[in-house]
């Protein structure tokens, strides 16, 4: 895993690359503001970019919309300290595969991380039912049964399965009966038909526009 650091605080991101390149993670760059991170992506390519938000010169929402329209390929999860709901909406819009607060545990963090990095969305529970909830938005009916359409009875399973919380290629195919290849196949299909460069960003598209319904929970 190659990766690069964004944030305007020297001493954070020492102490973070310390931690990342003590669990093997190869940091390949640092950046103190969102143009620098810009022009390192470009030169480097990294597959993880870790964002701050708030920063000089280019915020880190900025820098992320940038990276996700020219570099699709490269991972970009934030790593921030605030806990506003409109950030984390935000960054998911931005392109951001994942939204990771910067009190969580390290081991919590390394494993999410490696999440990321399998393709998975990097949002603890807490913040993917927020996203859920904030995306869950009826559009145009006649918009809406186009996209329906749009699918294979199979990807129409698969993405239902993501809606409900099931995002890992693993817990997929347990769910589906099928194989990992399978999943990842369909997903990428999925990926394709909407335009969309993750998971994370499927869920939210599909519930912002009523593709899918998430079930209600008892209370």
């Amino acid at each position: 895993m190659r990766l690069m650091i964004v944030d305007d605080h020297v001493l954070f991101r020492d102490g973070l690359k310390s931690l990342l390149e003590a669990h093997d993670v190869q940091v390949v760059a640092e950046a103190g503001d969102g143009e620098q991170a810009i022009r390192l992506a470009r030169q480097i390519n990294p597959d993880i970019v870790l964002m701050d938000l708030a920063m000089p010169k280019m915020d880190g929402l900025t820098a992320t919309r940038c990276l996700s329209a020219e570099l699709p390929n490269i991972k970009v999860v934030i790593l921030t300290a605030s806990l506003e709901d409109s950030d984390l909406f935000e960054a998911i819009k931005s392109g951001a595969e994942g939204y990771l607060l910067k009190d969580l545990e390290a081991s919590r963090f390394l494993s999410m991380l490696k999440g990321v990095a399998r393709g998975e969305p990097g949002l603890t529970p807490l913040l993917a039912k927020k996203v859920l909830q904030e995306f869950a938005r009826p559009k145009a009916e006649a918009s809406k049964e186009k996209e329906v359409d749009a699918f294979t009875p199979r990807e129409r399973e698969v993405l239902e399965a993501m809606v409900e919380g099931v995002t890992t290629n693993r817990s997929l195919a347990l769910n589906l009966g099928v194989s990992e290849n399978t999943i990842k196949f369909h997903v990428r299909n999925i990926l394709d038909k909407l335009h969309l460069h993750n998971r994370a960003q499927v869920v939210s598209h599909a519930l912002r526009h009523g593709i899918v319904q998430p079930r209600e929970t008892p209370s």
